[in-house]
């Protein structure tokens, strides 16, 4: 998957990119700072994990070995070396290296391969791109005053050139900025339907934009495991989605806390490796 193809998708739907920085807020809430790691790094990291799947830190060491900070390496650059390691991608096409030691890579288990980790709302990629077609479909059909457009029809003998040159104008400036005009014409002693509109399509009669969107909004939410009452999805009925607060506590339960569980290795690991040089660790616990 292009890591930058996946941050550029964020930008496509309202609700695909809203739900990650949420779900990043959650799990801030359930994040202790701490002298070794901030909320603002906490943060970072948290958003490439809902973003790619994965998380990048950099342990940095004093003179004894021992981890003094932890700073992001932002996930978007960060590549696995083949024979160990990391390296991180910079904007001047060079690479900067880090030793396997130096970096925390926190990751989601992934059932093909065990080198980076795969974000899960992959699946509804599909819908929401069919989402961002409608939206940008619709918004070209009203950027155009002609909409889905039409065929303007004459078969009468006694329009005359000049007649023709007026109608092909007055079409062509109904388009965009002052469109919706009306027009007058009169041709003495024309036949019936002289002059005849031919849609080609008839986007109004079989508007199915509302359809769409809906369909592939539940889709991309549902990629997301996100309920919806906790999405900003207006309710369609009077009952609502029911009490928020059992909503919320439901879903830190089952979504949030076990991705702080996640961020806990970073814990596990120093301390197996007895570099921990902080008496409070930077903890996702509760």
């Amino acid at each position: 998957m292009s890591r930058p193809g996946l941050a550029k998708l964020l930008r496509a739907n309202a609700h695909h990119g809203a739900i990650p920085k949420f779900k990043r807020n959650m799990l801030l809430r359930e994040f202790i700072p701490s002298a070794g790691c901030s909320a603002a790094t906490m943060g970072r990291a948290g958003l490439d994990f809902m973003v790619f799947g994965e998380a990048y830190f950099y342990a940095r060491e004093n003179v004894f070995g021992q981890v003094l900070e932890l700073d992001h390496l932002p996930a978007i650059n960060m590549r696995v070396k083949v024979d160990g390691g990391f390296v991180m991608l910079q904007p001047n096409g060079q690479e900067l290296e880090f030793d396997a030691d130096e970096v925390v890579h926190v990751m989601d288990y992934d059932v093909e391969q065990d080198i980076y980790g795969v974000p899960d709302y992959l699946g509804g990629l599909q819908a929401l791109l069919l989402n961002e077609a409608a939206t940008l479909f619709r918004r070209r059909y009203y950027s155009n005053g002609a909409h889905a457009g039409y065929i303007f029809y004459t078969n009468d003998p006694d329009l005359s050139e000049d007649d023709e040159e007026e109608l092909r104008a007055q079409i062509s400036a109904s388009k965009g900025v002052g469109n919706f005009r009306s027009m007058f014409v009169n041709i003495p002693g024309g036949t019936e339907k002289a002059i005849q509109i031919i849609p080609v399509g008839d986007f109004q009669a079989k508007d199915e934009l509302e359809k769409v969107k809906n369909i592939t909004r539940n889709d991309v939410i549902a990629a997301w495991r996100m309920n919806p009452a906790l999405a900003g999805i207006i309710p369609e009925n009077s009952a609502g989605f029911g009490d928020i607060e059992k909503i919320d506590r439901v879903y830190t339960a089952n979504e949030i806390r076990p991705i702080c569980q996640i961020f806990d290795q970073v814990n596990d690991r120093l301390r197996e490796d007895r570099r921990i040089a902080w008496r409070d660790l930077p903890a996702a616990t509760i």
